[in-house]
């Protein structure tokens, strides 16, 4: 690759702040949080699956409602970690493990 062709390529934070501004931006900020809820409800959905439980049988196990399973595996349910945090342990028997970085 030439040098003048490097000088086009722009990383994924370029493309974040082109589109949605910088970090602290309501847009951005929206986004970022929309990004979180989509990460995890997949991180949920996978986990599910891998334990063979259904939505449904998440649901009774902790207490709540299949339609909100549904969401938030869809990513669009903002959730409490405290949710979380029992969907994991409870519903699913899994450790659930939480960084910083």
């Amino acid at each position: 690759m030439e040098d003048n062709e490097m000088k086009n390529i722009t990383n994924f934070e370029d493309l974040l702040k082109e589109k949605y501004g910088a970090k602290g931006s309501p847009a951005r900020d929206k986004f970022d949080a929309d990004s979180l809820a989509f990460r995890l409800g997949v991180m949920l959905k996978e986990a599910r699956k891998e334990a063979k439980v259904t939505q449904e049988e998440l649901a009774e196990r902790t207490g709540t409602k299949k339609s909100y399973i549904s969401r938030i595996e869809r990513g669009q349910s903002d959730i409490q970690f405290s949710t979380y945090y029992k969907l994991i342990e409870i519903g699913l028997g899994r450790h659930l493990n939480i960084s910083i970085g």
